[in-house]
């Protein structure tokens, strides 16, 4: 009797995928709070760390913490969700998390700026959350288009050029047939249209 061969289906890797990994949403959600915060309370660059980390812990460390468990247990195919129909939950509670972080920061009186960034993170995700029931937007480019948009209101004209990250990023998306292109041309006005004027407004 023939030994039976079993099939690997072939690891995706390249810039492509190292692109996707080093700019995740997760990983926007992490630096963001902690850039915003401790421009804010310059040059107390602690009381800056310490508040940027208490809105990373919301924001980014449990919720992404929760996908990893779910993709542990089975229940989730990959850490980027790449399955619409498995995306409800986890941006629910995402959200959620969120705004649990959002409400801390306002009682013990976070500063001005971060408050609003973490607005901001709410509100793209509120927007994602809401397309993905019905379209595959992609968060990848909502939410790096949407950090762009601040970190321009916060730094300058300058940093325009990480206009060419966002499309990098959007980039990798496709190439890894993750989304098309107009899920992420989507997804990237979503999150400039989204960011610019909550962040100006907030902050």
């Amino acid at each position: 009797m023939p030994a039976q061969t079993t099939v690997v289906a072939p690891i995706r890797s390249g810039p492509a995928r190292v692109v996707t990994e080093v700019f995740a949403p997760a990983v926007w959600a992490a630096l963001m709070p902690l850039v915003v915060a401790v421009h804010a309370t310059a040059p107390a660059l602690s009381a800056g760390l310490g508040w940027g980390l208490l809105a990373v812990l919301f924001n980014s460390a449990v919720p992404y913490a929760v996908i990893l468990w779910q993709v542990r247990r089975g229940r989730l195919t990959d850490h980027h969700i790449g399955r619409r129909e498995q995306r409800r939950k986890p941006l629910l509670f995402g959200l959620t998390s969120v705004l649990a972080g959002l409400a801390v920061l306002v009682v013990l009186g976070a500063p001005r700026p971060l408050v609003a960034m973490v607005v901001v993170m709410f509100a793209v995700l509120l927007v994602v959350t809401a397309v993905n029931q019905v379209w595959k937007l992609s968060a990848h480019a909502a939410v790096s288009a949407g950090s762009v948009s601040v970190l321009v209101i916060l730094f300058g004209p300058a940093l325009l050029t990480l206009a060419g990250l966002v499309a990098l990023i959007g980039w990798s998306r496709v190439r890894l047939g993750d989304h098309t292109t107009a899920q992420v041309l989507a997804g990237t006005t979503a999150g400039v249209l989204v960011a610019a004027p909550t962040f100006l407004l907030l902050g």
